[in-house]
């Protein structure tokens, strides 16, 4: 926890955890508000916990959740409205604690000097320039001229803003790049799927942001709240201005829990869990251990999705981990698909089924998880089959594992960069923006017919980075993108269905049939490279990256 006080009365802060309260109330604070939607992040309490928290603590609560960047007027009359009716002193919270500074700054300026309002926020490290100038332009930032200046910037430090930065730092080291994500940890989310399976410790997959972005890189910890790309400008937390020469987007996607009702206040209880937040993975091996006889659920929600494959994962993990101990027999996993098929490659279906029906799993298609209540152990389905007038069932459960809705980063749908369904447009071969032509994307948040995995984005960043360099040079784009992904379908503890794939869902398999046929159950390639791999294959399947010199790296990757 990291108090910063603005004034007597307030202080912001960057995220709050629920076993911060006694020491916040200890502090001496009255109450809390929070400017943080739910589900913004895969390691964030929900404010329903927080608020149960306070109560116990004697603490009032507020929640006036703002839009990461986006500070409109109707946020700052509601946060007028939580500063009159709460007690002072008061402690405001949002991400890193921006949010929370940007609208006391505007609330302020009806009564204070800008003058005084900028000393204040800069003497708790937050820079509200940006504001004054927004204030003075009449309610508009104006980005004719900017705080900083790229020569590239790189939105989102995720596995594929990291991937690009480090691949054109490669090829061009004298380039002056900028990442910009406002997350002091970076996740290895493949690996949370691995322990809600009991066999990852959940600390084993966070790192520091920090000790990953590539040397030389500039960091600018902020999150991004618009994109004026004809002024070849990005707006940030805090109105700030960056200026870009040429602009990578790839920020992720969004977990959007709030689209099924009820599931946010029953996340990480009443037997309700998902390997999708990191802090709930624990959770469901916690409840695979316990469980001995009763109904398991498993949800997949209508496509897109990242890693089609994980909600899969998840059920096949914990069928191992019951028949290991001998209780599958008296459980009844149900699996709960909002689309039509197992898995959208078909040549891998065969291999999939075998564990299917060794876990006698009931496969139930087009049912898509709408509503939960969580005390009462209950889950309510849309059932929309072709042909079929939509209906609603409702499931009893012990245990219900979700994978929640997804869509695009709010800041990217509303933005110039998007299509109608609010993902980056463009072109599926260079990765380029098909309106801005010094725009790309990559990762889960281009509208590229792929699937959306990490090994996708793996395979996209030296496209990028190719077409980038090329661009400085005056030259056309050098690298198309053909469409690859995988997903390694763990089915059990150490075999796994090692799927590749590319556009229109063509095979596009990295090892000879003779030592890996991904359509099969095979060992995973941590266990062949060990024995009898060649060297050259576990090269060619992992591109040659980094990972060779670090095997267990390896491991993390395939598992």
């Amino acid at each position: 926890m990291e108090l910063r006080k603005i004034s007597p009365k307030f202080t912001v802060s960057p995220q709050i955890s629920v076993e911060d309260i006694p020491a916040i109330a200890a502090e001496g604070f009255q109450a809390i508000i929070c400017n943080r939607p739910d589900g913004e992040g895969a390691d964030q309490p929900s404010f329903e916990e927080i608020e149960a928290a306070a109560k116990a603590a004697g603490l009032q609560a507020r929640y006036v959740p703002v839009q990461s960047g986006m500070v409109r007027d109707e946020d700052v009359e509601a946060f007028g409205d939580a500063l009159a009716d709460l007690q002072r002193p008061l402690l405001a919270y949002c991400r890193t604690g921006t949010r929370s500074a940007t609208l006391w700054s505007f609330h302020e300026a009806k009564k204070r000097p800008m003058s005084e309002i900028l000393s204040a926020t800069k003497a708790a490290g937050y820079d509200m320039n940006g504001v004054a100038r927004r204030i003075a332009n009449g309610g508009k930032t104006p980005t004719d001229t900017g705080d900083a200046h790229f020569e590239v910037v790189i939105i989102g430090a995720g596995a594929g803003g990291i991937s690009v930065a480090a691949s054109l730092k490669s090829r061009k080291p004298g380039l002056n790049i900028a990442v910009i994500d406002p997350a002091d940890i970076h996740y290895y989310q493949p690996g949370w799927t691995m322990v809600g399976g009991g066999i990852f410790d959940a600390q084993s997959t966070a790192k520091t942001m920090g000790s990953l972005i590539p040397k030389g890189v500039h960091w600018i910890k902020s999150a991004v709240a618009a994109f004026e790309p004809k002024n070849n400008a990005v707006i940030l937390d805090g109105c700030r201005v960056v200026k870009y020469d040429r602009l990578v987007v790839c920020p992720g996607l969004k977990l959007d829990w709030g689209k099924v009702e009820g599931l946010e206040e029953t996340l990480g209880r009443n037997g309700v869990t998902s390997n999708y937040r990191c802090d709930l993975a624990p959770y469901t091996w916690q409840l695979v251990e316990q469980m001995k006889e009763g109904r398991a659920i498993f949800t997949q929600p209508p496509m897109p999705i990242k890693c089609a494959g994980a909600p899969q994962k998840a059920m096949y993990l914990s069928g191992d981990a019951w028949f290991r101990r001998g209780v599958l027999k008296d459980i009844d996993i149900q699996f709960m698909n909002a689309g039509g098929v197992l898995f959208g490659v078909k040549d891998y279906v065969p291999a999939l089924m075998q564990y299917v029906e060794k876990y006698n799993a009931g496969l139930n298609f087009f049912h898509n998880l709408v509503s939960v209540d969580g005390p009462a152990k209950k889950a309510t389905f849309r059932v929309e089959k072709p042909d079929t007038d939509p209906t609603e069932v409702t499931v009893e459960f012990d245990m219900m594992h979700v994978c929640p809705p997804q869509t695009a980063p709010d800041f990217i749908r509303v933005s110039p960069l998007a299509d109608a369904a609010g993902w980056v447009d463009v072109d599926q071969a260079t990765l380029r923006h098909k309106e801005f032509d010094n725009i790309w994307s990559l990762g889960d948040v281009m509208n590229a017919p792929n699937a959306k995995t990490a090994a996708a984005a793996r395979k996209q960043a030296p496209t990028v980075a190719d077409n980038i360099v090329a661009d400085i040079a005056g030259r056309s784009a050098v690298a198309q993108y053909d469409g690859y992904g995988s997903c390694p379908l763990t089915v059990e503890r150490g075999k796994i269905v090692l799927a590749e794939f590319g556009y229109g869902g063509t095979l596009q398999p990295s090892f000879p049939k003779f030592i890996l046929d991904g359509t099969k159950p095979t060992r995973t390639a941590w266990f062949l490279k060990e024995t009898v791999l060649p060297p050259i294959y576990w090269k060619a399947m992992l591109r040659g990256k980094e990972w060779m010199a670090k095997p267990e790296k390896l491991k993390v990757l395939v598992e």
